[in-house]
């Protein structure tokens, strides 16, 4: 078989599925792997395989065994010390073996942002017991957030307005974090205006930005993002000058979901993830090329000539409310013909489903940012789930 590049792609999750239809666009061959069967991303892929990423063997044994030319992670609970010794052995890691290390827990990352680089970023302490829950809280005052270091999606995060609720947050934060560090962080609450995702993107011909994205979050969680998200030309030069040192640092090539913390005209570096992000899923409908073409030409080292912005946009996610092993979906046919916008649709296809689980996202186009919102959200609103027994 004919092809441009083999790539390995670890975790299977929507963000993965539209990076594969992406990358096979550019005729590329996918693998897609994750702990079970029947993956979004392993749908559309041209093959699949089933194992924990957290199991260093099977890992290593996958990437023996296809022999990719790029190995593409999409989920942070990846056993990443095999990852540098496959990159050591000339493998190709995406974005770079260290990149993935620093990231894999929100400590790495942190430490990188405000220590080594000096970014402005909030208070925090690290901390591995209650006793040294209630010792960070001291450090940052309260309100404070507690968050695992090791979670996708906001998981296990929680906001901890008084002294009697740190021991939930701590119990909340150890069962819903990944992989096996029992370790959270406890970081200052900052009362930002707003918060941003700053799409960044690390090519072989120097870094590029999309136009900054907003977004709400419940439980820790994406609900609706929107693009673009309303700054100042001075506070989007100073998000794009920050996210460029850390993307520098961790170095290698594709996309980087930089979160910012906006308050006035200061921006504060919160969080980095080296692959697509969620909030990004707007730019399926908001760009010439969505977050997922961006990181398929970033990774096989394609030109992008230019990123334009397609007009006001936003997305709305499709929530599960509760667990089914068998799904149906009716009502695309309104959701699809909401007055007000252009709107599509993105079922993920995932087998299953849980309370809150992300089923499916709603993009709208409008005349403005806040029309967008709107019509996404009434989208998204009109697609009922149904459960089998």
């Amino acid at each position: 078989m004919a092809f441009t590049a083999k790539i390995l792609l670890l975790g299977s999750g929507e963000l993965g599925r539209e990076f594969v239809i992406s990358a096979k666009r550019l005729g590329a061959y996918v693998i897609a792997c994750d702990a079970y069967e029947g993956a979004p991303a392993m749908q559309v892929a041209d093959g699949f395989e089933v194992f924990s990423m957290l199991d260093g063997e099977l890992l290593r044994a996958a990437v023996e065994k296809h022999r990719p030319d790029y190995v593409v992670p999409e989920v942070e609970a990846i056993r990443t010390e095999v990852l540098a010794e496959l990159e050591a052995e000339g493998f190709t890691i995406v974005p770079s073996a260290r990149a993935t290390q620093m990231t894999m827990n929100r400590d790495g990352i942190r430490e990188v942002a405000a220590v080594e680089l000096g970014l402005r970023t909030s208070r925090y302490r690290y901390a591995e017991s209650l006793e040294e829950v209630l010792a960070g809280a001291e450090h940052t005052g309260l309100p404070c957030v507690i968050k695992p270091v090791m979670s996708s999606s906001g998981k296990g995060q929680s906001t901890v307005r008084a002294a009697d609720q740190l021991e939930a947050a701590w119990d909340y934060a150890v069962a819903n974090m990944r992989g096996d560090r029992k370790r959270v962080i406890v970081e200052e609450f900052v009362a930002f205006d707003y918060e941003i995702t700053l799409l960044t993107i690390r090519t072989r011909d120097g870094v590029l930005f999309c136009p900054p994205i907003g977004h709400r979050q419940e439980r820790g969680d994406y609900q609706e993002s929107w693009q673009p998200a309303a700054m100042s030309a001075q506070a989007i030069a100073d998000a794009q000058e920050m996210a460029r040192k850390v993307v520098d640092d961790l170095g290698g090539y594709g996309i980087f979901g930089v979160e910012f913390f906006v308050k006035g005209e200061e921006v504060i570096f919160s969080e980095l993830s080296p692959r697509p992000h969620d909030t990004g899923m707007v730019t399926l409908i908001s760009q010439n090329l969505s977050e997922f073409d961006l990181h398929a030409r970033a990774v096989m080292g394609l030109p992008i000539p230019s990123i334009a912005l397609r007009g006001p946009s936003a997305s709305a996610v499709i929530l599960a409310d509760q667990a089914s092993e068998t799904l149906s979906y009716d009502g695309l046919a309104e959701a699809l013909v909401v007055p007000g916008g252009d709107v599509d649709l993105r079922i993920f296809g995932k087998p299953n489903s849980r309370p809150y689980r992300r089923m499916g996202v709603a993009l709208a186009t409008a005349g403005d940012t806040d029309a967008a919102r709107r019509v996404a959200a009434e989208a998204a609103g009109l697609v009922r789930i149904g459960y089998g027994d």
